[in-house]
C-alpha cells in the first residue's frame, strides 16, 4: 500500500500539482487513520493534506479516478517527464566553490559526489597498484583498534554497593572520631584483553600478506597488550620488530627476521609451537587470537584440528580472517581451513580496507 500512496504523489507532481515532501507522509497517516477499506476515506485524506489551493481540486480529481480505479472520465491524465541533469561533483574539489555551485543550480539538478577513499576502501588488495596500495596503506595507518575489556583481580573504589572495601572505610573513619559514617565499596577493575596476531606469510598469502602487515602494525601502535606472529614454515615472533610507529621502519625489520616469506606453510606445526611456546604457558588465555591466512595447509589436517581445539580451550575468542572468502562461491574445502573452522568464534573476510574496518569493529565487541 505505501508504494501505491508514493505512486499517487509522483502521479499528481507530473500532473502539475505543487506535493511539498512533507505532505506524503501526512497523507500517508491520514490514510493509517481512516483506513483504506473505503474510496473517500482515500480520497479525503490525500485532498486534506496534498492540495494548497482550490484551483487544483480538479487536476486531483482525474489523477485520482486513472491511479484508483484506472478509468478516468475525462480521458487520459496528462503527465509530463521532468528533465533531470546530473551533475558529478569530484570529491577533492574546492568546498567554497562546491558552495557557490550548489545556489545557482536549479532544482532539477542532482549532484552527485564520489570518493576516492570509498573505492579504495572496497577493492581487492590483489587487484591494486603500487600506488592505489600505498594509498592504502595509508589509510591503514589510521585505523585504531579499541579492543574489548576483560575484569581484573585489582580492585577499583565503586560509587554503588558492591564489595566492602575495608581500607577506605576505616580511613575515612579516622576523620569521625573513628566511626565510620560513610562505607566505601569496591569493585574488580577492567583491563584491555590481549589481542593475539598470527599472519600466514605464505605463497598463498603472498598479494595480501604484505598489507595485512600494514594491519598488524596500526594494531601494535593503536593499542596496548597486541602480540603479533608470522606463520610459515616456522613460527616468527613479530612483536619487538612492529612495535616502532614508523611503519616502513616496522616492515623493514619485520622482513629481516621473517626468512620464509612466500614459502611453504604449515599452519598445523605453526600453531603448535605457538602453543607450547607462548599460548598455552599464557600468552593466550583470556585473549582475542586473530589468524589472518586463506587456510592452505602442507601439513596433516588432525595436527591442524588438536591445535586450533587447543588454542580455543584457552582463548577468549578465535578469530579467523580469510581474504579467499569475498570470492564468488566461495567454500572452505582447502583441508586446513575444513580442520580449522569448527573451533573459530568468527568467519571474516580480510581481503579490502572495508573488511579490515569491519574486523576492527568485531574486536572492539564486548563478549563476557
Amino acid at each position: 500500500m505505501d508504494r501505491h500512496l508514493v505512486r499517487f504523489v509522483e502521479e499528481l507532481r507530473l500532473a502539475g500539482l505543487d506535493v511539498p515532501p512533507g505532505s506524503t507522509l501526512s497523507f500517508g497517516r491520514a490514510v493509517a487513520e481512516v483506513g483504506v477499506d473505503t474510496r473517500s476515506g482515500v480520497y479525503w485524506s490525500g485532498r486534506a493534506t496534498l492540495l494548497r489551493r482550490p484551483e487544483d481540486v480538479e487536476v486531483y480529481d482525474r489523477v485520482f479516478d486513472y491511479h484508483w480505479t484506472g478509468a478516468p472520465a475525462g480521458g487520459r491524465v496528462p503527465t509530463r517527464e521532468a528533465p533531470v541533469t546530473l551533475v558529478l561533483d569530484a570529491a577533492d574539489e574546492d568546498a567554497s566553490s562546491d558552495g557557490a555551485d550548489s545556489e545557482e543550480r536549479p532544482d532539477d539538478h542532482l549532484s552527485m559526489r564520489w570518493s576516492r577513499t570509498e573505492v579504495l576502501g572496497a577493492k581487492d588488495f590483489a587487484e591494486c597498484t603500487d600506488e592505489e596500495l600505498v594509498e592504502l596503506h595509508d589509510l591503514m595507518g589510521r585505523l585504531r583498534l579499541l579492543g574489548a575489556t576483560r575484569r581484573h583481580r585489582r580492585l577499583r573504589p565503586a560509587a554503588r554497593r558492591s564489595r566492602p572495601d575495608l581500607r577506605r572505610t576505616v580511613r575515612s573513619a579516622l576523620r569521625t572520631g573513628g566511626e565510620p559514617v560513610r562505607r566505601a565499596f569496591a569493585e574488580p577493575g577492567e583491563r584491555p584483553r590481549r589481542l593475539v596476531l598470527l599472519l600466514d606469510v605464505s605463497g598463498s598469502m603472498e598479494p595480501y600478506a604484505r598489507a595485512l602487515v600494514r594491519f598488524l602494525h596500526a594494531a601494535m601502535v593503536g593499542r596496548r597488550d597486541v602480540e603479533a606472529f608470522a606463520l610459515g614454515t616456522r613460527l616468527t615472533r613479530l612483536t619487538r620488530q612492529l612495535a616502532t610507529r614508523d611503519p616502513d621502519a616496522a616492515l623493514v625489520r619485520a622482513a629481516e627476521v621473517v626468512v620464509d616469506w612466500s614459502g611453504g606453510t604449515r599452519l598445523g606445526d605453526g600453531l603448535r609451537t605457538f602453543n607450547d611456546e607462548w599460548g598455552v604457558r599464557g600468552m593466550a588465555r583470556g585473549a582475542t587470537v586473530v589468524v589472518l591466512s586463506d587456510g592452505w595447509d602442507r601439513g596433516e589436517p588432525e595436527v591442524m584440528a588438536e591445535q586450533m581445539a587447543r588454542l580455543g580451550r584457552v582463548a577468549h575468542r578465535v578469530v579467523w580472517v580469510n581474504p579467499l572468502k569475498a570470492a564468488p562461491g566461495y567454500a572452505p574445502l582447502a583441508r586446513g581451513m575444513a580442520a580449522a573452522l569448527p573451533h573459530v568464534d568468527r568467519f571474516l573476510e580480510g581481503h579490502s580496507l572495508d573488511s579490515l574496518r569491519a574486523l576492527a569493529e568485531v574486536l572492539g565487541e564486548e563478549e563476557r
